[in-house]
């Protein structure tokens, strides 16, 4: 009976610290859950800024060959003997001046011969007229007399034409290269004399990516540096862009024009080209508060100290910042630090504000 009762109440001892022990594990358990819960009402400090409107001057850089305004080779159309030079080396020669003289005896000769045909021709075709009208000459003779006429005036343009070419003549205003014949080389057909550029304004040759088409307008200002010289910007403007696209490097080709009063540009040389567009107020945000994701990009927004995720429309960029094309307005509060410890909809606070704001006295 005793031995019984002791059976019993062992058990029941049991129980009641097998009780109290669940009991206290479940306290312990209750603890870290509800410091969880806690945590996650703590705001988070993040760095914030405003997303601001201004104007976005668009650059863009580039890489340029310099060339003349007009180029030509000035050379010989015929083999003959050089009989003057005319020119000097880098000189600015007008339109029309002579630059060289050829042989001219054989052409000079031939241009007599043939006027003087010519004039022959003209005289029996004046007589023949008046006794055509007598009856004294047949309509076919008067109709052969004038095809004589007619390969007479076209044999003095040919003579006249290989005179001129013993004559060479600037094409237009510009500065002479150097010399590569002497007086009394007999060159062939073909043969270059000198160059002959128009530098006063220089064409300024570059490619842009396709990317960039539509910021691309004739008139556009740009500004070009050569390594020449280090402390110069040459100013000039946008004048003509390619109809076509490059589709291997899938750029366009642009062409500009820089005024050279000065000459100090030449054909050939390299340039970098900065290209400037000005354009209306967008607004900006930091690069920092993007949060890219599978192709879409998101800003957290802070209202009433919470942030709110929200899905934005990107534009153009420069260095750190980017233009917000939708889904933001002026004046909006962005997280730019701290993006990766948020959540939608989570609790935050300004920590640049607390470290900006006064200490208490």
């Amino acid at each position: 009976m005793f031995l019984s009762i002791f059976h019993r109440s062992g058990r029941l001892a049991i129980a009641v610290l097998a009780g109290l022990a669940i009991g206290g594990c479940g306290g312990e358990q209750a603890g870290p859950v509800a410091d969880g819960a806690a945590r996650a009402n703590q705001p988070v400090g993040v760095l914030t800024e405003i997303a601001r409107q201004e104007d976005f001057a668009y650059e863009l850089e580039a890489l340029g060959t310099a060339k003349a305004n007009e180029a030509v080779e000035i050379m010989s159309k015929v083999s003959n003997l050089v009989t003057a030079i005319r020119f000097r080396e880098g000189e600015q020669v007008r339109r029309g001046e002579v630059l060289v003289e050829l042989d001219s005896v054989e052409a000079r000769a031939e241009l007599a011969a043939a006027r003087a045909a010519l004039s022959e021709s003209q005289s029996q075709y004046r007589r023949s007229q008046e006794l055509f009208a007598t009856r004294a000459l047949s309509q076919s003779q008067l109709e052969q007399l004038a095809s004589t006429l007619s390969a007479n005036q076209a044999r003095v343009i040919t003579a006249e034409s290989r005179l001129a070419d013993t004559v060479m003549r600037a094409p237009f205003d510009g500065r002479t290269g150097l010399r590569r014949v002497s007086v009394g080389t007999l060159i062939s057909a073909g043969t270059i004399i000198t160059t002959l550029d128009d530098t006063r304004v220089i064409k300024l040759d570059f490619s842009v990516p396709e990317a960039f088409l539509a910021v691309l307008v004739e008139g556009l200002p740009l500004t070009a540096r050569s390594v020449a010289y280090p402390e110069r910007e040459f100013t000039g403007q946008v004048t003509s862009i390619d109809s076509r696209v490059d589709p291997t490097s899938r750029s366009v080709a642009v062409r500009a024009e820089l005024p050279n009063s000065d000459g100090l540009l030449k054909p050939g040389m390299f340039l970098t080209v900065r290209l400037k567009e000005k354009r209306a107020p967008v607004i900006l945000i930091s690069e920092q508060a993007l949060v890219p994701e599978e192709g879409q990009q998101f800003v957290y927004v802070v209202k009433e100290g919470r942030a709110e995720k929200r899905e934005i429309t990107i534009g153009r960029r420069k260095p750190g910042f980017v233009e917000v094309v939708s889904g933001l307005t002026a004046g909006e509060t962005v997280i730019v630090e701290g993006t990766q410890k948020v959540r939608d909809g989570g609790p935050v606070r300004d920590v640049g504000e607390e470290s900006a704001s006064p200490a208490p006295s």
